[in-house]
């Protein structure tokens, strides 16, 4: 008979090694024991699994020192030296029930598994962690696995044990820290956590599966065994991470888009009815998404989450979302999702402290906490850690489908003292403020998914001048394929501010951005950022009467989709959103029925379907030859023109902006050479809501007059705060 010592550590929940005492062994004197702890049972008995046959009844232990009934059952089965199958017929006060004993299954992880978890080379650690519903030996279930090296015991809880931790205590594999159980019966559905005793032995407060697939509408959060979702294959290449592609990104808020009749969150197959056909109407190339991984906070806007394996109950579940992305591609939009590997919050049921030490995050506050969020920085430097993260990017591409990765906060990564004074941050061990770690795995990161997954793009939301964010890490990059130009965004909205009578004071801020717009590979982001926190919408920023502020909208839109670099704006801005966005209701959709917002919406659907049929708009985005100054100076006039071409010479583009309200009669700018120029688009169209000042839509003939150097020019009439397009017609 086992000790009375484990016999008590197993009842209250302390025992560390359940499998070397529970289900079946041959003692030293070749007898056969069945040993099982079911709290609350009547009677125990075991079943031979083959035959059917009732072979014994346990007896239940008295323990004398628990003060009530133990809960544990063990017998000698006579005339047996050896283990079989076998199940277990239990009685309980309310009825009979017979199970699988998972005390009686072989481990759920193979060697191979184990040394690849134990040194951080497992590419696809999700695969292995988690919880996935198996068969083993004919029995179906759910092989439970989780990481907590430091634990002194972990059980899986659930509605299927009555979230009881004495239940189903969990085997360790010691040599790389993960805890694993098959628990049969358990189907996709059930709900669970973990629960966790320190080596200090408190019971630490229920932690969520940090690989689980689904979680619980907040404010439950309870893991939820789901399958995981079927690998997408993609038949034709990824367009994101084709430099030499039109690439034109709508951002967009899930939970405020546009809310059911009765202000709750659309699913995802409402979203796939209303959204994509929306979108694709405008003639966006890509979809991106604020982080859907499942987060406790609404607030955060998912920025802070605590379910990097799971898509957030707030949409449906995760088939729905596959189908969603699945529906995405059917309609041709690419889907970039936020991606969040810089820091976590602390909620209790998360990753903080999660087997009772510091194991996701760091100890020190110097390095694992993050002043302005209040979150935790995770430790890159731990190959758990690094790889918890680099399957996680492997997760979402190869198993919904999705075509690229927005990276937030990249700049807080690489930075041990971001957003931190003198005394509040660690020096690397060179004595540098650079996190070593944090670049090895972005680097990694990326050579993975261009490894693994060739086509898919990373974009970095990067605000600092680190070098080579977008160049290979071969090169001495991080790897990305996309930079958001964060100084581009801050020195054009800036200017828009301003009167048009004192812009020629700032004229610099429109053409300071293409002394280094081809360093990196750089996205033009109005994103979400830029319409909260009390900065007000696009439209609400722009200087003016009202018509003066849709007049600088368009202007805005027209300068940005002719600049070199992909573009990215956030919703609402297609239609002059005039109020500041609120995460917690719809856009303002009524405003659609006002022809200004409507034609605000109608230059976007242009923009987008010139931009897309015109490849000197985007085939050379980050290379000098794409691009070139006609007129860079009149700070004056506030006028700027440029030519921008593509792989054939003879398809040039040029944009001339006229950043005031006065009409300008005869304004002449050089062109590369005799023909006609035809004005394609023009943003004061009375059909985007404009004065309809401009050449008519006309072709201009180009005279042998000099001007801004060069032999031939055109006159124009530049219409006021606009920006027109004129194609050469040799």
């Amino acid at each position: 008979m086992l000790n009375k010592a484990e016999v008590i550590a197993l009842c209250r929940a302390e025992h560390g090694n359940p499998f070397a005492v529970l289900g079946m062994h041959v003692d030293a004197k070749d007898r056969l024991w069945v040993r099982t702890l079911q709290p609350g049972a009547n009677a125990v008995h075991v079943i031979d699994a083959e035959t059917g046959d009732l072979l014994i009844e346990l007896p239940q232990r008295k323990i004398d020192v628990l003060g009530e009934a133990s809960g544990f059952f063990e017998g000698s089965i006579l005339g047996r030296n050896r283990p079989f199958e076998y199940r277990l017929r239990i009685t309980w006060p309310g009825g009979i029930q017979e199970i699988d004993d998972p005390y009686r299954f072989a481990t759920v992880l193979g060697e191979l598994d184990v040394w690849l978890l134990a040194e951080g080379s497992h590419l696809r650690p999700y695969q292995k962690l988690g919880a996935h519903l198996r068969e083993i030996d004919g029995v179906k279930g759910t092989a439970f696995a989780v990481w907590a090296p430091d634990a002194q015991r972990v059980s899986v809880i659930g509605d299927f044990n009555t979230w009881d931790g004495r239940r189903h205590p969990m085997r360790l594999r010691r040599e790389c820290g993960v805890w694993e159980l098959f628990v049969p019966g358990v189907e996709a559905g059930a709900h669970y956590k973990y629960e966790i005793r320190a080596k200090d032995g408190r019971v630490l407060p229920h932690k969520a599966d940090p690989y689980g697939f689904a979680a619980e509408l907040r404010p439950a959060t309870a893991s939820i065994v789901c399958e995981l979702p079927k690998t997408v294959s993609r038949n034709e290449a990824h367009r994101g991470s084709r430099l030499d592609a039109p690439v034109s990104i709508y951002e967009v808020h899930l939970g405020s888009w546009k809310r059911t009749e009765d202000g709750g969150f659309p699913d995802w197959q409402r979203l796939a009815d209303t959204l994509i056909p929306y979108v694709t109407d405008l003639g966006f190339t890509h979809l991106e998404l604020l982080p859907i991984s499942e987060h406790p906070f609404d607030g955060s806007w998912g920025y802070q989450p605590l379910g990097l394996y799971a898509p957030t109950a707030r949409f449906g579940s995760p088939q729905g979302f596959c189908e969603f992305v699945a529906a995405c591609h059917n309609a041709g939009l690419e889907v970039i999702i936020d991606w969040v590997p810089a820091h976590f919050p602390t909620d209790e049921h998360g990753l903080s402290r999660f087997d009772g030490h510091a194991l996701y995050e760091h100890a020190d506050p110097r390095e694992g906490m993050h002043q302005d969020w209040g979150t935790l920085i995770y430790n890159f430097g731990r190959n758990e850690v690094f790889n918890y993260l680099v399957g996680n990017a492997l997760f979402w591409i190869e198993q919904y489908g999705i075509d690229g990765l927005r990276v937030d906060a990249v700049a807080s990564m690489l930075y041990r003292d971001y957003s931190r004074s003198e005394g509040e941050w660690i020096p690397n061990i060179h004595g540098g403020r650079e996190n070593l770690e944090a670049v090895q795995f972005l680097r990694r990161m990326n050579e993975a998914l261009g490894q693994e997954c060739p086509g898919a793009a990373t974009y970095a939301e990067e605000s600092t001048a680190w070098p080579a964010v977008s160049r290979p890490p071969s090169m001495g990059g991080l790897g990305f394929h996309y930079k958001w130009n964060m100084g581009w965004m801050h020195d054009v909205l800036d200017y828009m501010t301003h009167d048009p009578i004192h812009r020629r004071y700032h004229h610099n801020q429109l053409t300071f951005g293409l002394l280094y717009a081809f360093t990196e590979n750089f996205v033009l982001p109005l994103s979400h950022d830029e319409v909260v926190h009390g900065k007000g919408s696009l439209l609400s920023k722009m200087s003016g009467d009202y018509w003066q502020k849709f007049a600088n909208l368009r202007l805005l839109y027209g300068f940005m989709w002719a600049h070199p670099g992909k573009k990215l704006l956030f919703m609402g801005g297609e239609f002059g959103q005039w109020n500041e966005w609120n995460d917690a209701g719809s856009l303002d959709w009524n405003l659609l029925d006002f022809p200004q917002h409507d034609g605000v919406r109608h230059l976007i659907r242009d923009l987008n379907a010139f931009y897309r049929d015109t490849p000197a708009l985007y085939e050379i985005d980050f290379d000098h030859h794409g691009f070139e100054w006609i007129s860079a100076n009149d700070s004056d006039n506030s006028v700027i023109a440029f030519m921008r071409r593509g792989k054939d010479p003879a398809r040039i583009v040029i944009c001339v902006c006229n950043f005031t309200p006065v009409v300008r009669q005869d304004y002449r700018i050089g062109v590369p050479g005799p023909g006609l120029y035809r004005e394609s688009l023009n943003t004061d169209s009375a059909h985007y809501g404009g004065s309809n000042v401009g050449n008519a839509f006309s072709r201009v003939e180009a005279e042998p007059i000099a001007a801004h150097g060069r032999e031939w020019s055109i006159s124009l009439t530049l219409p006021p705060l606009a920006a027109i397009y004129l194609e050469w017609e040799r």
